[in-house]
């Protein structure tokens, strides 16, 4: 984990800059690093990035409690196994590692109300597709049946074309980070999840 350690210094540099640490929480990979248009895309929710480049969902376990030393949010949004998936992961991995940040964000924050986005459809991991479904499939149940506190964010079919296919405009052209398209549909979805205004 060691190759993450930059990142996560520049998060915890940063929590000293933040004079309000009560907001919502927004965890996870590059796709939440790069959310530059965050705070203005949903304001009530007094965002708070805390996205760290290629992070993994078991890296994103690994310095949950180091990261989130500073912070008292009122919910916490995580996006993340996109990259565990990428790196040749099983989907029942990613489970896993959903599982064990479950933990640690209960230990830390109590019945903390929590979000967990759809793993996304991008074009460059399409040729992984089905491992994507089956990870959020997995999840997804764990939340409806298990955890109380947790609600499951589906971004993944509203992100596909008509022929059934990641819609291009949506993402970079590296076509596995999301476009200014991509992100207005994050945000609208995300707003109406979690009951925020526009």
């Amino acid at each position: 984990m060691f190759w993450y350690e930059d990142e996560v210094k520049r998060l915890e540099a940063a929590s000293k800059q933040i004079p309000d640490k009560r907001g919502t929480i927004f965890y996870g990979s590059s796709t939440i690093r790069l959310w530059d248009s965050l705070s203005a895309d949903l304001p009530a929710l007094n965002p708070v990035n805390l996205g760290f480049g290629g992070s993994t969902l078991a890296a994103c376990v690994w310095f949950f409690n180091r990261i989130m030393q500073d912070y008292q949010p009122k919910q916490l949004i995580v996006y993340a196994g996109d990259n565990d998936l990428g790196d040749g992961r099983h989907p029942e991995e990613v489970y896993i590692f959903f599982k064990q940040l479950v933990v640690v964000a209960q230990e830390r924050f109590g019945n903390l109300p929590c979000y967990f986005i759809s793993l996304k459809p991008s074009p460059t991991r399409w040729n992984i597709a089905e491992q994507f479904k089956s990870a959020n499939q997995l999840i997804s149940t764990e939340i409806t049946t298990r955890l109380p506190n947790w609600q499951y964010i589906n971004l993944f079919a509203d992100m596909l074309g008509a022929d059934g296919k990641p819609k291009r405009e949506l993402f970079l052209d590296d076509g596995l980070h999301l476009s200014k398209l991509g992100y207005a549909v994050w945000k609208t979805i995300i707003a109406e999840k979690t009951g925020a205004q526009l």
